[in-house]
């Protein structure tokens, strides 16, 4: 049975190289300079290089208490953005007919962490803290309020693939009928928990990311926010495959083969109905960690060849970790709406390393016809998709 098309038809975006998809198009596409910061605000004692967001964010002081998290004030930055959009899309459509579908890891953890800390100090917990901040629904619940929608509205937290499948959740929502417009895409904030809990196994870099370098140590954590206007009417990209699974390989480390990778950029381009050969970008899940640089490039080649061009983007903004999925997304989507044809430049200090597969890194400004893209995010217990992204026009 033949489905009807999806688009992603309107961008808002916040990440640590800028506070709008057009200042964030600027960097991505003509420098490779690095827009992290160090800090040891989360590691006390041991500055770290972090994709933090730095821009001014929108006060919600005026919210509910529940709503007042730095998540959620990414996720507003990335809606005000979109919203004069939004509002007009909304027309006409029963609030029960559009849904949200946010990918996150931490939604308010951060202030839980000041608060137990308050706690630990005063024995009391602050009259700042209210515990449904940090309940993982909390970006989505907030998000249908503010818009006053009534369909479905539910978070995906499935690590590092959160805000892709997000996104793949929201097609279905489309196709089955069940929404006629979604909200849809990734917010994650920058917390000791994540920090901490990645450099306790072993993956954060002391210096910024190398992604498929032969001098990669480890990984840079992020945060940030992109959502899209999902629907069934006509716009600048289709949403054309996604390839998803779950390989079990392990708890935390990737199938070193990288077969769960090349299942599901196999099962994404299917869907896409497209060939390798049609996708003409790939933005790489390309953390900078031994394991999964090297599964990844075996996966890229045996799938897509030695010629698409691709770029990890983690080494401009840091793992975002829920988001990622959302934001590398939207880096695909700058690329295909892009009038010069530009696409995202791979920041790195271009070290080859021979024991990788061979892939066409791009990290010189590079200009193509671009009509399909590819973007690969990764998860721990395997839990791997891919989207492929096309042109309408």
């Amino acid at each position: 049975m033949n489905q009807p098309p999806v688009y992603l038809n309107h961008l808002g975006l916040i990440c640590a190289m800028g506070s709008s998809p057009e200042i964030v198009r600027q960097k991505l596409f003509e420098t490779s300079k690095r827009c992290l910061s160090t800090t040891d605000h989360f590691t006390p004692g041991r500055p770290l290089p972090l994709g933090m967001v730095n821009d001014p964010l929108p006060d919600l002081s005026a919210y509910p208490l529940i709503e007042r998290t730095r998540t959620n004030q990414l996720m507003a930055a990335a809606l005000e953005q979109i919203q004069p959009a939004l509002e007009e899309a909304k027309k006409g459509i029963d609030p029960l007919r559009i849904g949200i579908v946010l990918g996150t890891s931490t939604s308010g953890i951060a202030e839980g962490e000041t608060a137990i800390s308050d706690y630990q100090q005063h024995a009391e917990l602050p009259a700042t803290f209210d515990y449904q901040q940090q309940e993982m629904a909390n970006p989505a619940t907030t998000l249908a309020r503010w818009l006053g929608t009534e369909g479905p509205a539910y978070v995906v937290s499935t690590a590092c693939s959160s805000g892709a499948k997000a996104l793949a959740s929201a097609r279905r929502l489309l196709r089955m009928g069940v929404c006629d417009l979604v909200i849809a895409g990734g917010v994650d904030s920058l917390c000791k928990l994540t920090v901490n809990g990645f450099s306790a196994l072993e993956s954060v870099s002391k210096q910024p990311c190398n992604p498929f370098s032969r001098t990669r140590n480890g990984i840079n954590i992020g945060e940030g926010a992109a959502l899209f206007i999902v629907s069934r009417d006509s716009g600048p990209v289709q949403l054309s495959g996604v390839g998803e699974g779950s390989d079990a390989h392990h708890i935390s480390a990737p199938d070193p083969e990288g077969l769960g990778a090349e299942r599901v950029m196999t099962t994404a381009l299917a869907n896409a109905g497209l060939t390798a050969g049609e996708i003409g970008y790939l933005n790489l899940h390309g953390t900078a960690t031994l394991q999964n640089d090297k599964m990844e490039s075996l996966a890229v080649e045996r799938v897509l060849g030695s010629n698409t061009p691709c770029s990890s983007t983690k080494s401009h903004t840091g793992h975002t970790l829920g988001a990622a999925g959302a934001i590398e997304a939207a880096f695909c989507w700058l690329a295909l709406t892009d009038v010069e044809g530009r696409i995202p430049l791979h920041a790195w200090d271009s070290e080859h390393d021979d024991e990788l597969a061979n892939i066409r890194l791009v990290d010189t400004p590079f200009k193509h016809t671009l009509t399909a893209a590819m973007s690969n995010s990764f998860a721990f217990g395997g839990n791997n998709i891919s989207l492929v992204l096309e042109r309408t026009s």
